[in-house]
């Protein structure tokens, strides 16, 4: 006879499950829609593990509804599984809810078209966006340029099949925000880049910049290298580089609450050189607001801004078709509002 097996011991959890308040008889179901109350025993327990006790699904699914947008707490879609959540909170999961990356996509789509026709289409840029792909960057990354999300938008609003046809006539920096123009036929292109060519092409930028600017204009010869390693202005007296000419008006004086002075000023473009702006400005000691290139030589208290503070407000050019007069604005966004509000706010006692 053989001898007697040894009694199994109870199965134990492993050492990091992680409690969740669910009844371990309560099976696992797939995914619905559905909506609940954080209890008082799920209060500060991660998401992952509130949605997978209040839905009765499994850990991957919990997780996997988060992650891809389809969990709601509050009013506010939640992506974090580690997000802690409260007692009496709202927990809604929506499976037709689309990804995060979709929403954020519709929205900037939505704000991105100003004006589109055969010829031409302009449309405000968001800061963070690059204008084309410049070679070194993740095909994501390729994918989310501005020109690549314009074609896309009018591909799919003209039906087109592939990639609709755009041309590259001007370009913002990848921190800057505002109007900007793209051209749809070879000959629209042409007319543009002569617009540029001749100074026709109206264009004016709002900037933040340290210190109390004067009205003036800034007319220099800019190479790749000042000599220091930087793009600037060359040498005076040497013809090198190309000519940049940058009309600048001050439009408000600015005092923030720590005491920083900083200007308002409205810039016009007679040309259009990589950078013009923000070394014009630099130069003359005044550099943007949020700059990280050019403010080497700038010893003054640097503003803080979430990004370069250089907007593209105003754009006029001649319609390529029949030269009829073409005018586009574009208010402030609001990251640059607010910190032009935060810099009209009185001087707090005690700063200096």
């Amino acid at each position: 006879m053989p001898p007697p097996r040894p009694a199994v011991p109870p199965r134990q959890a492993p050492a990091d499950a992680k409690p969740t308040g669910a009844d371990p008889a309560t099976p696992v179901r797939p995914p619905q829609d559905g909506h609940w109350i954080v209890p008082a025993e799920l209060d500060r327990r991660p998401l992952d593990g509130a949605v997978r006790a209040l839905a009765s699904v499994s850990w991957s699914d919990a997780r996997r509804l988060i992650e891809t947008g389809k969990v709601l707490v509050g009013s506010a879609v939640a992506t974090s599984p580690r997000r802690r959540v409260l007692g009496g909170e709202r927990i809604e999961v929506r499976l037709r809810a689309p990804r995060p990356e979709t929403v954020r996509r519709r929205k900037l789509e939505g704000d991105l078209v100003v004006y589109a026709d055969a010829s031409v289409v302009v449309v405000n840029k968001p800061a963070g966006v690059s204008t084309v792909p410049y070679g070194d960057e993740d095909p994501a990354e390729q994918a989310a340029t501005l020109d690549a999300l314009v074609r896309e938008v009018l591909a799919r609003r003209d039906r087109l099949r592939g990639r609709a046809p755009l041309g590259v006539v001007q370009r913002l920096d990848k921190g800057t925000s505002g109007v900007l123009v793209f051209a749809r036929t070879l000959a629209a292109k042409k007319h543009l880049a002569q617009q540029l060519r001749v100074r026709s092409m109206h264009r004016q930028y709002l900037a933040l910049a340290h210190g109390a600017v004067p009205r003036g204009t800034h007319r220099s010869y800019l190479v790749e290298d000042r000599g220091d390693g930087l793009r600037g202005s060359a040498r005076e007296g040497r013809r090198e580089g190309q000519l940049a000419v940058t009309h600048v008006e001050p439009i408000e004086a600015l005092r923030g609450p720590q005491g920083e002075a900083a200007t308002l000023v409205a810039c016009r473009l007679e040309t259009g050189r990589t950078h013009q702006i923000r070394i014009h400005l630099a130069e003359a000691g005044h550099p943007l607001v949020g700059e990280a290139v050019y403010v080497r030589d700038f010893r003054g208290p640097r503003i803080p801004a979430p990004r370069l503070m250089l907007h593209a407000a105003e754009l006029g050019f001649d319609h390529p078709s029949d030269d009829r007069p073409m005018r586009f604005e574009a208010p402030p966004p609001p990251d640059f509002a607010e910190v032009l509000e935060r810099l009209r706010q009185p001087q707090q006692k005690g700063a200096t």
